[in-house]
């Protein structure tokens, strides 16, 4: 939240006509823009208080005109010195004009909450706008991890500003995989900034495109398996595989976290167990999703154990029978969860023969347990 407005900053005639008890005309008239006597950035920093105010009875025309400043009004208030409250609410009414943004953006004001909302929601010109000013970004590493995890903002960037972290000893803890992102970024060539996306840009934005037209309304598995449980692709999501294969390990981290379901049901495939991490810590991922995973004997030990030690999917009854039952998840863990289970579940692990057998000896003994 940033501070509120300091009333005692502004001239006279404008802290009288700020107050709540000022004539109810004139507060109706400076909902609409109109102050005589005051200067552009009073008028608008007005127009903020009264916007603000539940019980305010002008707070809709205030609202109203705060959305469409007539320009006169609008590039004087820019030219003034505005209050944090002030820039923020106009950086959100005017997101989607850079020349406003740049020059809010520049103002000495600024919070470092409405830097975080212009990275979180912003555009590419917009994201290409913040990250700039690495001074800045050092100082508020949350619009770092806002700018990260935005999609609109270019792959290069997100690489320079994890570069840029790393480098610096900054650990973005908002970033669900962290760790994953700040190692793949060590052995990779940084592109410099360009007026223009990279060729690695366009693929990472194309994929996004190719990945919402084959998203599915329900959760699906992208694979198939054969007889001897073997995975294949299927077919349909063949050219988005092939999209992320082309890519480094950095940017098929980010598809794995910002992409769609059938993209993190590829890439926790994936052979590098980092990416294969970044897939299952993604911040979009379901229950749904984890339990396709967590019952299939083709994926990592390590995808498991993340699973494992998740809280929120451990809340799942079926994510815990599944990883007991799972011979890919580690020895310790599926013993560790056996105790969870319902007695018909641990009578037929029991008897199974695709569970290893510490997990069989571990469901026999709380069978006997409970019966005792």
């Amino acid at each position: 939240m940033t501070a509120p407005i300091d009333v005692g900053a502004l001239s006279a005639p404008a802290q009288k006509l700020a107050q709540p008890s000022a004539p109810q005309k004139l507060r109706e008239m400076a909902a609409r823009g109109i102050a005589p006597g005051l200067k552009p950035g009073e008028v608008v920093t007005v127009l903020v208080l009264l916007a603000s105010r539940e019980e305010e009875p002008a707070r809709e025309a205030a609202e109203k005109t705060l959305a469409a400043l007539p320009e006169p009004l609008l590039q004087g208030a820019l030219g003034a010195d505005l209050q944090p409250p002030v820039i923020d609410r106009l950086a959100r009414a005017y997101a989607d004009r850079l020349p406003v943004v740049e020059r809010l953006c520049a103002m000495p004001g600024i919070a470092a909450e409405t830097l975080e909302e212009l990275a979180r929601t912003g555009g590419e010109a917009v994201t290409e706008l913040i990250a700039v000013n690495e001074e800045r970004l050092l100082k508020n590493p949350r619009v770092i991890e806002k700018l990260y995890l935005n999609k609109n903002t270019r792959m290069s960037t997100a690489d320079r500003l994890v570069d840029l972290a790393s480098r610096n000893g900054v650990e973005l803890t908002g970033i669900p995989a962290w760790r994953e992102v700040s190692v793949a970024i060590k052995d990779e060539l940084i592109a410099e900034p360009s007026p223009e996306p990279t060729p690695d840009d366009v693929l990472f934005s194309e994929t996004q495109a190719l990945a919402e037209a084959l998203a599915a309304d329900e959760p699906v598995d992208t694979h198939v398996e054969d007889e001897e449980g073997k995975e294949e692709i299927k077919e349909q999501y063949v050219p988005l595989y092939k999209r992320l294969a082309d890519m480094t390990m950095s940017q098929r981290i980010r598809r794995a976290m910002l992409g769609s379901r059938e993209e993190r049901m590829l890439l926790v495939r994936d052979s590098n167990r980092l990416v294969a991490s970044a897939a299952v810590r993604s911040p979009q991922m379901q229950e749904e999703e984890v339990v396709l995973i967590s019952r299939n004997r083709n994926i990592s030990d390590e995808v498991l154990r993340i699973i494992s030690t998740t809280p929120e999917w451990l809340k799942s009854y079926t994510v815990k029978r599944n990883l007991v039952e799972n011979p890919r998840t580690p020895v310790l863990v599926a013993t560790r969860l056996v105790q969870h289970l319902r007695e018909s579940d641990l009578r037929g692990i029991a008897k199974s023969k695709n569970v290893t057998s510490p997990v069989k000896d571990a469901a026999r003994r709380h069978l006997e347990r409970r019966k005792s």
